[in-house]
């Protein structure tokens, strides 16, 4: 009898520290993931326009990416992709409106198999109920910037939709450290998705920043004048110019909204007067400085989305230390795609070109991560489910086609890394009316196809070197001096479709593409 207590406590024993060895072999995972946040308002990538001190403490006490490149630049698609490791004509989710299936093989689910608790709280925009998640609490679609209704799973395991009042941004941090404070299994890892609607578009401010700026110029980017003219048909026949294509309620000249009364009367009192006397100075006013009023009034407001969104990210990182979790948590911060602060004229994203191509990834992993280290090499949101489950040690599927970034967070130089990157949109029709197209970058020079425009086929190619020409303004396709490095291009998009089994028949529109 004796033998066998010591046996049962030698084999409890063994259990927790089992137990506790899995934990210590399974960090635990932050992802923090904003909506249309650009590199340009992020100040550990450019500190000309905004002060991110909370975003910058990743950058400054881990790893910053400069060249992270989404697969599809618009925000339902590039989540279906982190969900699934797989380009959008694998995981069926080519363009917002659609509904993710959320049946298929997922990250989250497999984290959720090898005994981590799963969590998303925020904006999830697939439409259909998120699986593979023990707990949930998401917007219903995109969300609106106060007083948001949110799905969470009930009583009886299944979604119900309940209200919430405050701003939306502080709302989605609240819930996320209330999961992280009262909900989760402390003796289990855990990951969590802390997804923000802010930045994205219409730009409401906090009532904390709502008059914050009003005594500052914001430098306009130097193609903000950009007249298309060195590109095809493409570029100029989009919908998404400052000058032209923002509504009075981008420009909160009627800002409204969903506001409940207290919440208006601090927007009135932060906007009447301003709007009265811009619409007064109207008549008087040139096209040249109608354009600079709507871009300091629409760089302004997503400035202060992002500076809400900050604080948040400091809250949360705030409690990981002050809970002892900080040294165990991986905390990845990045967003669903770039976004364009004027550049081009533009707001908006869905381009392959630079600004929208790109997007922020930084990185904190206490003891693995050199702090302050900067990697160039090309990586993706392709690559973001497969890095979760290599931190927590997991196999990863032969089927998903992105690669792990652990060997680049732990300061390695992977033997074969990706030397080019391919992209594809697919929304046209479509908001914006950018043209579908696909393309190939090697961070120096870039080919891309227009092949789709307002329910019409074209064929329009751009060739650029973003060494000689890193705004992209004039494109050297079929210039002479170029013609062996467009040979290459096209040699090594045609491969990368080939790998990533790209169909010849557009999944979209069930078009063949002209070759």
């Amino acid at each position: 009898m004796k033998q066998t207590k010591h046996l049962l406590s030698f084999l409890l024993a063994f259990g927790l520290f089992q137990s506790a060895l899995t934990a210590q072999q399974q960090p635990n995972i932050l992802f923090i993931f904003t909506d249309d946040h650009c590199e340009q308002a992020l100040s550990a990538y450019d500190p000309s326009r905004i002060s991110t001190p909370n975003m910058d403490r990743l950058a400054n006490e881990g790893m910053r990416f400069t060249r992270c490149y989404v697969t599809n630049s618009i925000c339902g698609p590039s989540r279906a992709v982190i969900q699934t490791g797989k380009y959008s004509h694998i995981n069926g989710f080519f363009r917002n409106g659609l509904s993710f299936n959320g049946d298929q093989q997922t990250f989250p689910k497999l984290l959720q198999k090898a005994g981590y608790q799963t969590a998303v709280v925020g904006k999830w925009h697939l439409e259909s109920t998120p699986q593979g998640f023990n707990h949930y609490d998401v917007l219903v679609g995109q969300g609106p910037y106060y007083n948001p209704p949110m799905i969470t799973r009930g009583y009886d395991g299944e979604p119900v939709t309940l209200p919430n009042t405050g701003y939306t941004t502080d709302v989605i941090t609240d819930k996320t450290l209330a999961w992280l404070k009262t909900d989760r299994d402390p003796d289990k890892p855990f990951m969590l998705m802390f997804q923000h609607k802010a930045p994205h578009r219409d730009w409401k401010p906090g009532p904390k920043y709502l008059n914050w700026l009003d005594d500052v110029t914001i430098p306009e980017p130097e193609t903000l004048w950009d007249d298309y003219s060195g590109r095809t048909q493409s570029a100029a026949r989009q919908a998404m110019e400052i000058k032209t294509h923002m509504t009075a309620r981008d420009l909160k000249l009627e800002p409204r909204g969903n506001l409940n009364e207290e919440q208006w009367t601090h927007w009135n009192a932060a906007y009447k007067e301003k709007n009265e006397a811009y619409l007064a100075a109207l008549p008087n006013m040139t096209e040249k400085e109608i354009i600079q009023w709507k871009y300091q009034r629409y760089v302004k407001d997503y400035l202060r989305c992002v500076k809400s969104v900050d604080d948040g990210i400091g809250r949360v990182l705030d409690y990981l230390d002050e809970n002892g979790l900080t040294e165990n948590t991986v905390v990845i911060y990045s967003s669903d795609q770039g976004w364009y602060l004027g550049e081009h004229g533009w707001f908006d994203k869905r381009w392959m070109y630079e600004e929208s191509l790109k997007t922020p990834l930084m990185v904190r992993w206490p003891g693995v991560v050199k702090a302050g280290s900067v990697r160039d090499e090309i990586v993706s949101n392709l690559d973001f489910a497969e890095t979760f489950l290599s931190i927590a040690n997991i196999k990863i599927p032969d089927d998903m086609q992105g690669r792990s970034l652990e060997p680049l967070f732990r300061g390695r130089n992977p033997e074969n890394w990706r030397e080019a990157f391919y992209y594809h949109y697919y929304e046209n029709p479509g908001g914006h009316n950018v043209s579908r197209q696909y393309g190939v970058t090697d961070g120096r020079y870039k080919l891309i196809h227009f092949y789709h425009l307002e329910n019409e086929e074209i064929d329009d190619w751009e060739l650029f070197d973003l060494e000689k020409d890193p705004n992209e303004l004039h494109s050297v396709y079929g210039d002479p001096q170029y013609s062996k490095i467009q040979k290459q291009k096209h040699t090594q998009l045609n491969r990368l479709r080939k790998k990533y089994e790209v169909p010849e028949v557009d999944p979209v529109f069930n078009r063949r593409r002209r070759s």
